[in-house]
């Protein structure tokens, strides 16, 4: 049983870029300009779970490509909060 195993992102769909069923594109997933809005602005890439949105991250079961258990979305927490640390050491 999947019991919220479906995004409700829909609401982002103006702010962050996400794939045909809503989940969130993050790092290397992220369109850098050739057709998804909004593009990525910067010059360098996005950290790994950084969403088309600098600074704005995404863990768990509403990125594209996640494995959708709970201990994935744990250790994806873990790496986002080392990533908004990278993010604001560097900005």
């Amino acid at each position: 049983m999947l019991i919220g195993a479906g995004p409700h992102t829909r609401w982002l769909a103006a702010s962050v870029q996400r794939d045909d069923r809503g989940y969130i594109l993050t790092g290397r997933n992220v369109d850098r300009g050739t057709g998804c809005a909004p593009a990525w602005p910067l010059d360098r890439d996005p950290y790994l779970l950084e969403t088309s949105l600098p600074g704005v991250f995404a863990a768990g079961d509403v990125r594209y490509r996640s494995v959708k258990r709970v201990t994935s979305a744990v250790g994806d927490g873990a790496i986002a909060i080392q990533s908004v640390h990278d993010y604001l050491g560097h900005e």
